[in-house]
């Protein structure tokens, strides 16, 4: 299966801490993404977003650098189960203290890329930007 990377970026109106902790929270995280979530905060620890639609297990977890790594799979049909993708996570201050969530998606199955690119922003960040906000 040809698989691609994508990176993104996004500037949230909190700190790198709040976010950082917002992501390892079923409350929190479904809460800005706006649908449920259920996750257990630790390495090893599986996740589940939007009633199953994203699935992965937490692999690393570091609180003093604000860095996560995850196993990361979308449901669909012909992506295989067993060909996770992995999401890396670092949650950075800005020099206005706001956090620059930087996101590397890598073994995203080729064919989804755009998709899961576009998906990111329109799922995650911009509800994000909106919960942070209040």
């Amino acid at each position: 299966m040809e698989t691609k990377t994508i990176k993104q970026s996004v500037l949230l109106p909190t700190s790198p801490k709040e976010v950082f902790e917002a992501w390892m929270d079923s409350k929190k995280h479904g809460e800005m993404v706006e649908g449920n979530a259920k996750i257990d905060p630790k390495v090893g620890g599986s996740f589940s977003i939007w009633d199953g639609a994203i699935t992965g297990k937490t692999l690393e977890i570091d609180s003093e650098k604000l860095h996560i790594v995850q196993s990361w799979r979308y449901d669909y049909d012909d992506w295989p189960k067993g060909s996770p993708s992995t999401i890396t996570l670092d949650f950075e201050p800005d020099k206005n203290g706001r956090c620059r969530l930087n996101l590397l998606h890598t073994g995203v199955p080729a064919k989804y890329a755009d998709e899961i690119s576009k998906g990111w922003k329109d799922y995650y960040w911009e509800p994000m930007k909106k919960y942070f906000r209040g």
